[in-house]
């Protein structure tokens, strides 16, 4: 490890402090606080930012794991392609340029933040079709199973929990109320996160010290974005967020692209 402890931790805090007050969105900020901020590679940082992930959405669903809104079924069908999938992503994540993985990464940022800013404007309620929520026909498997899968590659290539796919897709295609949506992708992040973590490590080593002490400032980040879920709206949460994963992605896109294409940066 070579960046000073307190700016590991201080990174930790910010990522911690993104997910709590804004959900599994908070995990793209990952990425770009490990390679630009702490000087970390890129596959090294895809798979430091899958341990905190993981953790971190085990620790939401422990603080859910009484309010019957984590669907567990469902969870571990979605985790099962989906840990597939994630390992797959990581499995190719090596044959790709670093330059070209982060590039890929802003865009994803981009349309991941859109996706959100999309969502603050709108008061999710509870769905009429809950069938894959309470009783999970056959059709339901099929469709869990696909976008695991789908969910899976994004989070195994670019380390990312892929909650903004996954909160969505549970709720509009499967008929899951917000709530429970949200609750059960924690579960999903975390299973799934695992999935992607093994794929990296098979192609390289994790620096277990590093990945520890952003866990620690996640750990008390979290803490302070609770506190802040509490007095600010949500959608002023999300859109402070937005602008700046879209400003972050930027200057990723313009920096990479430059030199991608032989500029000097």
């Amino acid at each position: 490890m070579d960046a000073h402890p307190a700016w590991v931790i201080g990174s930790g805090a910010f990522i911690g402090l993104a997910l709590g007050a804004t959900g599994g969105g908070g995990s793209l900020l990952a990425i770009p606080l490990l390679v630009y901020v702490l000087g970390v590679k890129v596959q090294s940082a895809a798979a430091i930012s899958l341990v905190v992930v993981a953790v971190s959405a085990l620790l939401g669903v422990y603080q859910r794991r009484e309010s019957g809104a984590v669907k567990v079924k469902a969870a571990l069908i979605f985790s099962a392609t989906g840990a597939v999938g994630a390992w797959g992503g990581a499995y190719g994540h090596r044959f790709v340029r670093e330059e070209t993985v982060l590039i890929l990464f802003s865009l994803l940022m981009i349309v991941a933040a859109w996706q959100m800013w999309r969502q603050s404007g709108h008061r999710q309620e509870r769905s009429s079709a809950e069938s894959c929520a309470e009783q999970f026909p056959r059709s339901c498997w099929i469709k869990v199973s696909l976008i695991g899968a789908a969910v899976g590659l994004l989070t195994g290539f670019f380390g990312v929990g892929g909650g903004f796919v996954i909160v969505p897709a549970l709720a509009l295609v499967l008929g899951f109320p917000m709530r429970m949506a949200v609750s059960t992708s924690l579960l999903i992040i975390a299973l799934v996160a695992v999935g992607g973590l093994v794929g990296h490590l098979q192609t390289g080593q994790i620096d277990w010290p590093l990945a520890g002490l952003l866990l620690l400032g996640s750990t008390v980040g979290m803490t302070g974005g609770s506190w802040i879920v509490q007095r600010v709206t949500p959608a002023t949460l999300t859109k402070s967020f937005v602008a700046v994963a879209i400003g972050v992605a930027i200057v990723i896109f313009i920096h990479n692209g430059m030199k991608l294409f032989g500029g000097n940066v």
